[in-house]
């Protein structure tokens, strides 16, 4: 029989022993005759043999399972040997870890981190001069290049020199780090990639008026929608959002991208429209295209005109309220297209006028005005323009009294001359000038209680109302210009409405003396090219009656006269001249030098005494000082 399996001695504990099976033939060390070679067999086992191999008692010849006895450290022996194994492994693998670990350590000391790229280029586990000639070739050749930007609808470019862009090599590296210590971190760069970007050296200056060039070309206002017209034809205008570059958005965009060799996108603000597309389309199918469906017949007094659909789309638009466009006439343009037509239907008032025949006054009877009431005739017109039947409209007339009826007239007592005065000595370019205004001026009637003025009188005095260049006194020096000569009417008049007791209500001496004028008692008048009043004379008729201006030119002279009902007796009372400042001396032009002896500058004082016509008796005293500014001497050379 085989002997008894026992565990080493250091184990105290013993395995039961189990009784031997006789093994059946060919299963080798329990066959008869070889007991020998069973017995070693048997002890040959391994505890893993032992542990694990399954016998089946019920063949003959087969051992019974031996149960395997836990080894001191309360493990089964098999367990032990099962993680013994792969515990050499790890330590192992740990070694040989760590040895690479140390390794690389050493090899990449001062190295750009493995997995680093800097605007695609990478330079991952490159020394840092290295790195840094990297991309200096790669990159340096894009800095040159126009940047390519996008901003909202925009694209375009921009000179990053002129920005005052450029990049700091070594800041850029830096940002990048050292090789990190983690070995897990170490390990996963092998197989991961990060980007840093670049550091920008920007001339703030510079940059900034980089912005405000680009906000010129990206900056654009929202286009609104509306319906226009070509001719008759309406034409539909979609509407567009406009955009406004955001300044600091767009500066760290450039900063950050401008390198990288692809497009900034810039950020923008979107500016939105008012009207919607679909408001565009109601206005079109409604209102614009029934407008110019035909034409519009106005049918007025006797006589009918008709607006062409041409006209009404002349005088047809839109403008934008909230989410809407309403639809608005010019008034100008509409009528313009029907007025002439219905001219003939129009009776323009007239005012009564005085007229001297014989040289006495005589009036000429006013006449009533009845013309067409335009606001009210035109008032119902875009109601009838949303039709396409129907579109007429009737005239509406209004009677137009004249201002000055031939009634009141007859009753403003202009029935003899109160006052006159005349002056002489003019050019003859000034003297046509003088004989246009004069004429525009005669028969004009300043009702009681009326401010007559030169300037709203005439009006714009230019060559297109037949005034022509001619001399004028200009800082002191001679001149010319369109209208010069006119104050020497303006001159006459004031002296005219002077003598007449007529309140002064604004006017102003020349700033050097004309001789051919009276000390402190004379006017100018001056206009802008547009007409505009600058310098004025204006007087007030301050009587219960009216007054009717007469003038009368001649070719060396002229003379204005004022009708009505003499209220008042004038005197003119002129002091000496004070305050003498002597002229000086200054050096004419080179071409077209005109001598002068200059003259000299002093201050006077002019009184007006009003008295009563009747009685006599003083109604007022009006002192009026004027200071005269000399007139240089001119030396031609």
């Amino acid at each position: 029989m085989p002997q008894d399996r026992q565990w080493p001695e250091s184990h105290n504990e013993q395995t039961d022993v189990l009784p031997a099976v006789q093994a059946r033939p060919g299963q080798g060390y329990a066959h008869q005759g070889h007991a020998h070679n069973a017995t070693e067999a048997t002890q040959n086992f391994s505890a893993d043999s032992l542990a694990t191999q399954q016998f089946h008692p019920a063949h003959p010849g087969a051992t019974e399972r031996i149960a395997a006895t836990p080894g001191p450290d309360g493990q089964e022996p098999a367990a032990r040997n099962r993680f013994r194994k792969p515990a050499i492994i790890a330590g192992a693998v740990f070694g040989v870890l760590a040895l690479v670990y140390g390794i690389d350590l050493l090899v990449t000391q001062g190295s750009v981190p493995r997995g680093v790229t800097v605007t695609g280029v990478e330079v991952g586990g490159m020394s840092q001069h290295d790195a840094e000639e990297k991309l200096r070739a790669e990159i340096e050749p894009r800095l040159t290049e126009p940047v390519r930007y996008v901003a909202g609808a925009v694209e375009d470019s921009f000179d990053p020199k002129a920005a005052g862009l450029g990049l700091d090599w070594s800041a850029t590296l830096e940002q990048a780090g050292d090789q990190p210590l983690n070995p897990i971190t170490r390990i996963t760069s092998f197989f991961t990639t990060r980007e840093v970007g670049v550091v920008t050296q920007a001339e703030p200056n510079q940059l900034d008026n980089a912005i405000a060039e680009l906000r010129g070309t990206i900056d654009r206002e929202p286009v609104e929608g509306n319906v226009t017209f070509e001719g008759a034809t309406p034409v539909p205008v979609e509407p567009k959002q406009g955009q406004e570059l955001d300044a600091e958005g767009a500066k760290a965009a450039i900063i950050g991208q401008w390198a990288s060799g692809g497009p900034v996108t810039l950020p923008v603000r979107e500016t939105p429209v008012q009207v919607t597309a679909e408001a565009v389309r109601t206005a079109l199918e409604q209102i614009a295209k029934p407008a110019v469906s035909g034409p519009v017949i106005v049918h007025g007094e006797g006589k009918d005109g008709t607006l062409e659909p041409e006209e009404i789309a002349a005088g047809l638009s839109f403008k934008a309220e909230k989410d809407t466009l309403k639809p608005q006439l010019d008034r100008k343009k509409i009528i313009a297209g029907v007025q002439p037509e219905l001219a003939s239907t129009e009776q323009e008032g007239k005012d009564a006028e005085i007229v001297f025949e014989g040289g006495e006054p005589t009036v000429v009877p006013s006449q009533e005005g009845n013309v067409i009431k335009w606001d009210k005739t035109l008032k119902p017109l875009l109601d009838v323009l949303k039709k396409t039947e129907g579109r007429e409209l009737d005239a509406v007339y209004e009677k137009k009294p004249a201002k000055v009826t031939t009634e009141e007239a007859n009753k403003l007592g202009i029935n003899e001359v109160i006052s006159e005065f005349t002056t002489g000595g003019f050019a003859p370019d000034s003297g046509v000038n003088i004989r246009v205004v004069a004429e525009e001026v005669d028969g004009a009637i300043v009702k009681p209680g009326e401010t007559f003025s030169l300037n709203g009188h005439t009006g714009p005095r230019g060559t297109a109302q037949g005034y022509v260049p001619a001399g004028i006194i200009e800082n002191g020096q001679p001149g010319e210009a369109v209208g010069g000569g006119i104050s020497q009417f303006a001159t006459t008049l004031y002296n005219a409405s002077y003598f007449a007791g007529m309140t002064d209500a604004g006017h102003r001496e020349h700033s050097y003396y004309i001789s051919r004028y009276p000390m402190g008692r004379e006017a100018t008048v001056f206009q802008n090219p547009d007409g505009s009043s600058v310098i004025d004379l204006k007087f007030t008729n301050n009587t219960p009656t009216g007054v009717a201006i007469q003038t009368i030119w001649t070719p060396s002279s002229i003379t204005v006269r004022l009708w009505g009902t003499k209220h008042y007796e004038v005197e003119s009372v002129t002091g000496e001249r004070t305050n003498i400042v002597p002229p000086g001396t200054t050096e004419g032009p080179k071409e077209n030098c005109h001598p002068s002896g200059g003259a000299e500058g002093f201050t006077v004082t002019d009184t007006r005494i009003i008295r009563d016509a009747d009685s006599g008796e003083v109604v007022r005293r009006e002192p009026r000082t004027v200071v005269y500014n000399p007139r240089d001497k001119v030396v031609c050379k």
